[in-house]
């Protein structure tokens, strides 16, 4: 069943990427696909979105998403520097007007000394890059996960709003 906010969240973002005539690129972790998959469930989606990547190794944030090797090493796969790199570098990856990014503990255990609902979220464009340090409840694995979507859809909202 789709979170029917979620999905309301999403056809606004959807919506004020084509009123500002913008493209977006996604690179996710810990939300798995579901950025993605949210944003693709609208209609007309077409117009705006580019690229999705889905990369929850940190081999595949390397070779495929172009994450510092040095970077991983030294600040882990849940961190600021890598949600960044992620976002700066799919954009790039699909020539599109933003790219997005989320990484984190979706839980219900922590990873990498964090704990669950701890997330970084990202947005990357003309203007530069934003990046979001969330600390989620972690009721469940699903709901930090879904609140991950929402909060990284009001951050492109945001960044958009001034373009």
């Amino acid at each position: 069943m789709i979170n029917r906010e979620l999905f309301k969240k999403a056809e606004e973002t959807v919506e004020n990427l084509k009123a500002k005539g913008l493209t977006v690129a996604t690179a996710e972790s810990c939300t798995g696909g579901m950025v993605s998959s949210f944003i693709t469930s609208v209609s007309g989606v077409s117009e705006v979105f580019e690229l999705g990547i889905t990369s929850y190794s940190c081999r595949i944030k390397n070779q495929i998403l172009g994450v510092d090797n040095k970077t991983l090493e030294s600040k882990g796969a849940i961190s600021e520097e890598t949600a960044r790199q992620m976002a700066e570098n799919v954009r790039k990856m699909a020539g599109s007007d933003l790219g997005v990014s989320v990484t984190g503990a979706a839980g219900p255990k922590g990873s990498e000394g964090h704990p669950a609902g701890y997330v970084f979220i990202a947005v990357s464009g003309e203007k530069g890059t934003e990046v979001k340090l969330l600390n989620l409840d972690p009721v469940s694995r699903n709901a930090v996960r879904e609140a991950a979507v929402f909060s990284l859809f009001q951050l492109i909202d945001q960044y958009i709003k001034d373009i």
